[in-house]
């Protein structure tokens, strides 16, 4: 039998235990925000607070990123999350290590049934995805904060116990050199799926586990493949079933395969059996080594509230989903972009603890959203039922025909970033702001990201205002934190030049309308025809100044 070469193991960064200093401390010392889990989710909310100025403590129970041995768990980065890392100034380490695409195609049998080019509806800077293996954006974010000073990342510092208090969280932590208490005004659990926090609460998640198995092979070639994310539904060297090809950093590929659902995982992750998959797929005179093999299950969960007083749950600690295009990780950044302002302002004295029941409001449905769209693209990629094969077969055909079909082709709709609904301080509901490419009116160039990066604050972009009505506006919003740019113009105001895809992309049209964006690029409010009052009342009700916690 065949034998097959492993490439060397990756060397994850290692990072220092520092024994705290509450250690040894008979009174609990307070904190305003503590995180719990540097994965992704933890670890953006912690950079993203440091890049507004706001201290955190940083709890992980490892010294490392990733997960030791296994290079693969997310890779596909979503423009919204590159937007967000780009804010956080790690996206030039992202695109210059990882893998930049924007075109798939998808195939049943030999046959491609159809393809997408995920650029043709894009504005923004940021490509529709970078393929990266996880572990890459967890260090890249981990040597952000430290280099922003304001966070205290604590390693090998283990939640052992919880304790919701009335005005905040006691937490027992247990270390290589000891045990200690701490207090926080705010606890945010970014532990995953597996959330240790949720269960000592008591809090259902609804998980239901999939009988979906796969197995994940990791792999470099000796030559290259196209770099397009490739699907088959049914593919003929896998036994009729889905598999998933994505190019990743450092030349690795990720090849998917789906498996029977009673299959013996030891049994499939074994290099013979999984190298005879390869040998299968691309032919015998194919040269490649193994980076990682794995098999993986998943299950789905979706808490009834991410808000429980004082304790607040991020990433897959809240929500997971079926990895069918990407919508896990993104989410869990996503999460912690939308908390992170938020807190930031309630943190510095700018906004009131109403405005934190917010992030529920709006992440729940979205969480909802992808658990709906991923349980879609589960059951046609795993059809439960004779009719269900029949469907999929039914609609594979009519695909390759006729384009009305394609959409009905369910192999994964890629993550993107979710709308919200209206709520009190979403009168209008709210979609995101693309990172659009800018110009101030002297001709030097800016984005969007870079004017959300300066401070926390919405932006109101405003054209052509009068100058009388800018002053007035500037007046009434003095005490707020809100950013006042006009577009075109000679209102006094600091001016971006007018754009014809500026313009199309926030639905300004005639001068004097007005949109407010939010700091995490949302856009909070459109006004046909601004006053400064009209812009004062819309900012307020953004920031839930208005309505106050019980």
């Amino acid at each position: 039998m065949e034998s097959f070469a492993f490439a060397p193991a990756y060397e994850l960064p290692v990072w220092p235990f520092v024994p705290p200093p509450e250690l040894g401390r008979a009174e609990a010392v307070r904190h305003p925000i503590v995180i719990v889990g540097a994965g992704p989710s933890g670890l953006t909310l912690a950079c993203d607070l440091a890049q507004r100025g706001v201290r955190a403590v940083l709890l992980d129970e490892d010294d490392t990123v990733g997960v030791r041995g296994a290079s693969s768990r997310g890779i596909c980065y979503a423009q919204k999350s590159l937007e967000i890392f780009e804010r956080l100034g790690i996206y030039e380490r992202i695109a210059a290590k990882g893998i930049t695409w924007s075109f798939g195609r998808t195939f049943s049998g030999e046959q491609e049934v159809y393809s997408f080019n995920l650029q043709a509806e894009s504005v923004s800077r940021q490509p529709p995805f970078i393929n990266l293996q996880q572990f890459y954006i967890e260090w890249f974010l981990v040597e952000r904060i430290l280099e922003l000073g304001l966070t205290d990342v604590r390693w090998k510092s283990r939640v052992t116990r919880v304790e919701p208090l009335s005005d905040g969280v006691r937490i027992e932590i247990e270390t290589p050199a000891g045990s200690y208490t701490i207090e926080a005004d705010r606890l945010i659990d970014a532990t995953g799926a597996n959330s240790p926090i949720r269960t000592q609460l008591g809090i259902d998640a609804h998980a239901s586990r999939s009988t979906d198995r796969w197995c994940i092979s990791d792999v470099r070639f000796k030559k290259p493949l196209p770099t397009e994310r490739w699907t088959w539904v049914d593919a003929p060297f896998n036994e009729g079933r889905g598999v998933w090809q994505h190019l990743m950093a450092d030349g690795v590929w990720r090849i998917d395969y789906q498996m029977p659902e009673d299959c013996d995982t030891a049994h499939i992750s074994r290099p013979e059996v999984a190298g005879a998959r390869l040998r299968e797929q691309l032919g015998p005179g194919v040269e490649f080594e193994f980076v990682w093999i794995g098999p993986y299950g998943y299950r789905d969960h979706l808490l009834d509230s991410f808000r429980h007083g004082r304790v607040f749950f991020i990433g897959d600690a809240a929500h997971v989903v079926s990895p069918f295009g990407a919508r896990g990780g993104n989410s869990g950044i996503q999460d912690a972009a939308n908390l992170g302002w938020k807190l930031a302002l309630v943190a510095q004295g700018q906004a009131n603890d109403a405005l934190l029941d917010s992030y529920d409001a709006e992440r729940q449905p979205a969480a909802k959203q992808n658990l709906e769209v991923t349980s879609r693209s589960a059951r046609f990629l795993a059809p439960r039922s004779p009719a269900e094969h029949t469907l999929r077969r039914a609609v594979v055909a009519l695909a390759a025909r006729h384009p009305f079909a394609r959409a009905l082709v369910n192999a994964g709709r890629m993550s993107v970033a979710n709308d919200y609904p209206p709520a009190p301080q979403l009168p209008e509901g709210a979609r995101t702001v693309q990172n659009l490419a800018l110009r101030w009116a002297g001709g030097s160039e800016t984005t969007l990201m870079q004017l959300l990066a300066e401070g926390t604050q919405c932006l109101g972009l405003w054209l052509a205002p009068a100058r009388a009505e800018a002053r007035a506006a500037m007046d009434a919003t003095a005490s707020l934190p809100l950013r006042l740019l006009a577009i075109g113009g000679d209102s006094g105001l600091p001016a971006l030049q007018a754009d014809e895809t500026l313009m199309r992309h926030l639905g300004l049209h005639d001068a004097g309308s007005f949109v407010l964006v939010r700091p995490d690029a949302y856009r909070a409010a459109t006004l046909p025809q601004a006053t400064p009052d009209a812009i004062a009342a819309a900012l307020r009700t953004a920031l839930a100044l208005d309505h106050h916690a019980p």
